[in-house]
């Protein structure tokens, strides 16, 4: 697969990389253990050398997965993780005091088997925690050799900028996709600015920009999408017309819709690195193959004019969720 460089700083990672989130939290039922190592490693076989994970996924228990699968090939792949909840549990409110971050950081190594975080994300801005004390922190991180790159999630601009005056910020990952495009209004700028590159989360829509979620689909329980506005049956049906409109173009360029919109994302920014997720190889491969997928000038154009003529139905997130992001 190609290659990709986030931030002036020179991480070099694959095109596409992999968000491991999933496997274990979020989304339901977590795989068995076996199974996702091998998914895992597959991965990597096939490309991938950037693998995202948290310490509030589980909690815990994603680090160790992704610490356990990668092990054999730990020197060949970039792993990131993030800090930022209290206990590492996400429904437990912010903490990103110096002293969490660092606990953090000593607690993600041992899960993760290894003796350096390749990127350090905060998870999300702690309002209670000036940006200049996390991006400081996380500078004597990197000094001690714990910590190689600095990156926010979910971050304003102004936080960005704050951040990025302490310690260089190497990467932003936050949602983007074909429909949430809010980034392009002042995010993707101030990263251009910067020289900060872009790690969209749920890149495919959280699947419904696979066009394999109708309104009629049923999420088990566990299931996050349960209370995401955007999936209601109302929400789903309306914003069907952005599936079909990925269906077409999928049909001209002998891709799956899932593959355009993943490249449509690659062909924003060459700075721009989406990590899909998925339990399933053949969904994996798919993604994978997305790298391939070419969309000249005139593709772009189609999309960005039919782009223009929907309205998206529904909020990314319930309120209490809404009120942590864009600080």
């Amino acid at each position: 697969m190609n290659q990709r460089i986030l931030g002036r700083n020179g991480l070099t990672v694959s095109a596409i990389g992999f968000g491991c989130m999933g496997i274990s939290f979020g989304y339901g039922r977590a795989m068995e253990k076996e199974a996702a190592i091998s998914l895992i490693r597959q991965a990597f076989e096939r490309g991938v050398t950037f693998f995202d994970t948290a310490e509030a996924y589980g909690p815990f228990a994603n680090e160790k997965l992704v610490g356990e699968a990668l092990a054999p090939i730990r020197d060949k792949v970039v792993i990131a993780t993030k800090f930022g909840f209290k206990n590492g549990d996400s429904t437990a409110g912010l903490d990103s005091r110096p002293e969490r971050i660092r606990q953090v950081a000593e607690e993600s190594l041992k899960r993760l088997n290894t003796d350096r975080i390749d990127l350090f994300y905060q998870h999300r801005v702690d309002p209670n925690v000036p940006m200049e004390e996390v991006a400081g922190t996380v500078r004597e991180l990197i000094a001690a050799g714990k910590v190689r790159h600095f990156g926010l999630s979910e971050a304003g601009a102004q936080s960005i900028r704050r951040a990025h005056a302490v310690q260089p910020v190497t990467a932003l990952q936050s949602e983007y996709s074909l429909w949430w495009r809010e980034p392009e209004a002042e995010i993707l700028p101030t990263c251009d600015e910067l020289g900060i590159g872009f790690v969209p989360f749920s890149p495919l829509g959280k699947g419904f920009l696979t066009g394999k979620i109708d309104a009629s689909r049923a999420f088990e329980k566990g299931d996050f999408r349960n209370i995401v506005p955007r999936f209601s049956e109302q929400a789903r049906t309306a914003n069907q017309v952005l599936v079909d409109l990925l269906g077409t173009i999928a049909k001209k360029k002998n891709a799956t819709p899932a593959q355009i919109a993943l490249a449509w994302l690659l062909a924003q920014r060459p700075w721009i690195v989406p990590i899909p997720g998925t339990t399933k190889l053949e969904r994996m491969t798919e993604n994978i193959a997305a790298a391939e997928v070419e969309l000249n000038v005139e593709d772009l154009r189609e999309i960005a004019a039919e782009l223009a003529k929907i309205t998206v139905v529904g909020d990314r997130y319930p309120a209490h969720l809404a009120a942590r992001v864009g600080r």
